[in-house]
């Protein structure tokens, strides 16, 4: 009985390797690719981390049999991004978050809200069912996948509204990631202000750093913070939805599932560079060690999007999806405009 205890975490551990080994193989294809792009073109058009997601989409396409990567790979998605966040904490200007303050912080309460409740009348409009639509709109208006995993229990969605609501929210995230930054020259808009803007749009934390590597390190310090804002926005609506299905049966999440761990680790990392808990060549290294570790995150994540089962999903959702990605963008737009910050 003691020697199976005694194994059994080894087994978890090599469940976990081929996934793990996979996807540092992509993230060091990516990296190679963005050094090919400089010793070519003279810059990298298209950052590592950006190339991670679209070299792992593409190697996920050829994976014959995938059930063997698939626990290596979750776990480089989810592990790996939040060490990754935590230790960004510590590169972040609190001076440049604090300038903005609370209006900033109201705004993104307010912007999700709008979108939320305009993304569900958009699906209901489609003829899309009410469980459907509400994932796609707490999906559109808060963090993408995560917010639809916290939010199916609640409404009691199956799986297929699950897969049909989050394949399209995967792909979708994939190419704003990589569309985004050209509205930096064409709206004119600042690096505070793109990193707003992208921190409001983008679906998921990795591809917030993603979208605004290429931009500048400040776009990418105040994008992750808005994120992260948006992303606590869950809790309160998870909340409101649980009371609304309460009648209904409907099960109400761990409080760890809305309020997770990793922003709490962000936000205490915040403090204690500003506080001078953290001295700067310190902060220096943890911002490598979160860029390594985010690539590697962006890597599994680029693997875990299956472009197949967008196929499958269905013109009506496809609409829903893209159609509330466009007002999202537009509302964030008008944010930025509204708090003077397009070009501060």
């Amino acid at each position: 009985m003691e020697k199976i205890t005694r194994k059994h975490p080894i087994r978890g551990i090599r469940t976990l390797v081929p996934g793990v080994v996979l996807s540092v193989l992509v993230s060091g294809l990516a990296v190679v690719a963005e050094w090919l792009e400089v010793r070519l073109t003279g810059g990298a058009w298209i950052e590592a981390l950006v190339l991670a997601i679209l070299v792992g989409a593409v190697v996920r396409l050829f994976l014959r049999r995938s059930e063997g990567f698939d626990p290596g790979i979750a776990f480089s998605a989810k592990y790996f991004l939040e060490i990754a966040i935590v230790l960004l904490g510590a590169s972040v200007s609190a001076a440049a978050i604090r300038g903005m303050g609370l209006p900033l912080v109201g705004a993104i309460a307010v912007v999700v809200a709008a979108v939320l409740i305009a993304s569900y009348g958009i699906g209901r409009g489609l003829g899309l069912s009410r469980r459907v639509a509400l994932l796609v709109a707490c999906g559109n208006s808060i963090c993408g996948n995560s917010a639809i995993a916290a939010t199916a229990p609640v409404i009691r969605a199956d799986a297929e509204d699950v897969a049909s609501s989050i394949a399209f929210t995967a792909v979708l995230g994939m190419v704003t990631v990589v569309l985004l930054p050209a509205l930096v020259p064409l709206l004119g808009l600042s690096a505070t202000g793109y990193g707003v803007m992208a921190g409001m749009t983008v679906y998921a934390v990795p591809q917030v750093l993603a979208a605004t590597a290429p931009v500048s390190a400040l776009s990418i310090q105040i994008g992750t913070f808005v994120k992260l804002v948006r992303v606590l926005m869950l809790g309160p609506v998870v909340f409101v939805l649980s009371l609304v299905s309460g009648t209904a049966g409907g099960r109400r999440p761990a409080l760890h599932l809305m309020v997770p761990w990793f922003i709490l680790g962000f936000l205490a990392m915040l403090f204690a560079r500003s506080f001078g808990l953290i001295e700067a060549g310190l902060a220096e290294t943890m911002g490598k060690a979160a860029t390594v570790l985010t690539i590697l995150s962006m890597a599994a994540l680029g693997l875990g999007i299956d472009v197949r089962r967008v196929l499958r999903a269905g013109p009506r959702v496809t609409v829903a999806v893209v159609l509330s990605l466009g007002l999202l963008v537009a509302a964030s737009y008008a944010m930025v405009l509204l708090l003077n910050l397009a070009t501060a």
